[in-house]
């Protein structure tokens, strides 16, 4: 007789690795179906990781470039991208690996193949051979994930037309590149490829570049872009590309219904992402869609009994931690454990351009919205003495509060180590601080971290260094 598992994982990024090994710890008997050969889902094998490195070699080269500045003499230095590329694929590959050892250690039972409902307690696994097997589940936990969204017209053609996915399989660094989107995903590879060397135009119909972000968050990163020469075309409408051997020729209009044009190299094309749930048969289900994503309650659990389904295929942040932290809540919640759910006021944003954003909580514009009186603090990374020694002084920390009760609403930053410094803000927000208790936590001197401090202080206008 065939097992019967507790539950069943279709998907196998940071959303459903982690949603298995979660229900393996709290002792379900556990699959994971995942139909690439290899774990790790868009994050590990075409989003987050790859990207990571890339910008991390990247940032070294700008490094490389100015570091007479720091009193090592470079007589000449070059890219090999070859080589960076291989990196990349290096590191992917060892987390994947990763990844497949944990299921082994955590006795998950790992299928191959398209994983589909095939009714109450049934899951199909079709191998690329075109044999299928049939699971016997009680549970079934959808994370599938999600892949790049094409405008209308466009089509992928390597190397003139790609998405992130194929920008990362290029064996070369385009002379030019127009990137067509200016959220996290097109600003990070804005700036990789223009420290690699790559004329860098960035086209965004929203007023302003990373549209998510504080505004003046926004307004620096635009500063910034501009003086490292990468060319940013807001309130930009693109109406067409024409793709030649050689090159691709791009025309759009500005907010005035000005026609401009524009040629490159290699058009990125990065205006969003779209749910991946074709061929799960969730039309045979109960499940219900919303847009083209898989409606869920605050347990994840979809219309149809015993099915839930967490990440990208559900109306939540597009990010690997929001996916992980909603598969620990779905394997809970399946062991009977009540756990909280996952409260997405307080989600991190972390984008890793240069220089770096990360934010959480409300924006200045929102908190206002929401009915707040707010006190907003600032402090710049040219008056810190640890970014000064760094050579990155761009940017700032911005807090908000509550007027009334001086709780911390959001806080916000754009400047070195942003990603690693937003930890400390997400646990202060988490435990409902104030300003003034931010400010009175001692933080090493000299250190990055600093900067969170004096800009809390700065709330009551009582910071020191400005």
């Amino acid at each position: 007789m065939a097992d019967t598992f507790d539950v069943t994982v279709i998907g196998a990024g940071p959303g459903g690795y982690t949603a298995a090994i979660r229900a393996a710890q709290v002792g379900l008997k556990t699959a994971i179906i995942e139909r690439d050969p290899r774990l790790g889902g868009t994050c590990g094998l075409r989003g987050c990781i790859p990207t990571k490195e890339y910008l991390h070699s990247a940032h070294l080269a700008n490094t490389m470039t100015h570091a007479a500045e720091f009193g090592i003499d470079v007589a000449d230095y070059k890219i090999n991208f070859e080589n960076v590329y291989q990196r990349k694929n290096k590191i992917v590959d060892q987390l994947a690996k990763g990844v497949a050892f944990l299921m082994k250690k955590n006795k998950i039972t790992v299928f191959t193949g398209q994983g589909k409902l095939e009714g109450k307690g049934k899951v199909s696994v079709t191998g690329a051979d075109g044999k299928t097997q049939t699971i016997d589940t009680k549970n079934v936990i959808l994370a599938t994930g999600s892949a790049p969204r094409l405008l209308p017209g466009l089509e992928v053609n390597a190397p003139r037309v790609v998405t992130s996915d194929e920008l990362l399989e290029l064996r070369h660094v385009p002379k030019s590149m127009v990137v067509l989107g200016a959220g996290a995903v097109g600003v990070e590879f804005a700036s990789v490829f223009a420290h690699f060397g790559s004329e860098v135009t960035i086209i965004e119909l929203l007023p302003r570049i990373v549209p998510i972000e504080d505004e003046d968050v926004s307004k620096e990163l635009t500063r910034v872009y501009k003086k490292r020469k990468i060319n940013v075309l807001t309130d930009t409408r693109f109406q067409s590309a024409k793709v030649n051997k050689d090159d691709v020729e791009i025309t759009y209009t500005d907010s005035k219904g000005k026609e401009g044009k524009i040629t490159c190299e290699t058009l990125l094309v990065a205006t969003g992402r779209r749910a991946v749930t074709d061929g799960l048969g969730v039309e045979n289900t109960k499940i219900e869609m919303d847009r083209g994503y898989i409606k869920v309650d605050e347990f994840l659990r979809t219309a149809e009994p015993n099915v839930y389904a967490i990440g990208d295929v559900i109306p939540t942040p597009w990010l690997a931690h929001v996916a992980a932290k909603e598969g620990c809540v779905a394997a809970e919640h399946i062991a009977g454990q009540n756990p909280r759910p996952v409260n997405y006021n307080l989600v991190p944003n972390c984008t890793y351009c240069h220089p770096e954003i990360g934010s959480v909580g409300l924006t200045e514009a929102k908190a206002k919205e929401k009915g707040y009186e707010v006190k907003v603090g600032k402090f710049p990374f040219t008056a810190l003495g640890k970014a000064k020694i760094l050579g990155e002084t761009d940017g700032f920390v911005k807090v908000v509060a509550d007027a009334k009760y001086d709780e911390v609403l959001g806080v916000h930053i754009i400047g070195p180590h942003a990603t690693d410094l937003l930890a400390e803000a997400c646990v202060a927000m988490g435990l409902e601080a104030t300003a003034e208790e931010l400010g009175h936590i001692m933080h090493a001197h000299p250190t990055l971290s600093e900067s969170l401090m004096e800009a809390a202080e700065d709330v009551h206008k009582m910071a020191i260094n400005m």
